[in-house]
């Protein structure tokens, strides 16, 4: 099982969930894992720990400092009360805190729905050195897309109502211009939120394994491989 631990940024004092492998093993990545809007929930602790059995320290920070809800109404305030300036200090304190404290050399950041979009705005870091983004695209204007170097890819069901799957087709064009990786995956008959297995009504297992296998094979070449 995972912990709750505390890490140093920029805008102060941060939290979140840390998994890591057994004692004996050999951690040389970490992933930093971005919560949906509900919050630092049991899901996205779940999330952490398969990847801390895949090898990886895993952590989870704790964006909402303590809230979280099962209820959209609710969600969706807590979402519009976010400071995400804020929230990108503490994703860098986090990826600090994974080379620091944890003692990794290579660091990914995977992120869901609003937790996609701030893992394109945590992308931009340069100590990132690969990314995944589930179902979520920062809109127009509120993070310099274009200082992104590090691989990643971003995955939607064609059905996605939340954020713009234009915009983010044209950032990875721009990106593969540019000579930088870059890939948009759509999963026909699937909509937004498919990853979440605790959401009968969104899930998609063929489209969340696949997603799954691809944000994977993505780390094991840019941070381990």
């Amino acid at each position: 099982m995972g912990e709750s631990v505390q890490f140093d940024s920029t805008a102060g004092i941060a939290s979140g969930y840390l998994a890591r492998p057994g004692e004996s093993a050999d951690v040389r990545a970490g992933v930093v894992v971005i919560q949906e809007w509900w919050g630092l929930v049991p899901h996205i602790e779940d999330v952490a720990e398969r990847f801390a059995a895949l090898g990886y320290a895993a952590l989870a920070p704790d964006l909402y400092h303590g809230k979280s809800t099962v209820e959209a109404e609710e969600a969706h305030h807590l979402m519009e009360g976010l400071d995400w300036g804020r929230a990108a200090q503490e994703l860098a304190g986090a990826v600090a805190y994974l080379r620091g404290v944890a003692g990794v050399s290579r660091v990914g950041v995977v992120g869901f729905c609003m937790g996609g979009a701030l893992t394109v705005i945590a992308a931009a870091d340069p100590d990132v050195d690969a990314y995944a983004s589930f179902y979520g695209f920062p809109p127009p204007g509120s993070a310099a897309l274009d200082r992104i170097d590090a691989p990643g890819m971003i995955l939607f069901g064609e059905d996605e109502d939340v954020f713009s799957v234009p915009d983010a087709e044209a950032f990875a064009e721009r990106q593969r211009q540019s000579g930088r990786q870059a890939e948009v995956i759509v999963y026909p008959g699937a909509g937004h939120a498919f990853f979440n297995d605790t959401r009968p009504e969104a899930y998609q297992q063929e489209a969340a394994g696949d997603a799954w296998q691809r944000t994977v094979e993505l780390f094991e070449r840019h941070l381990r491989g």
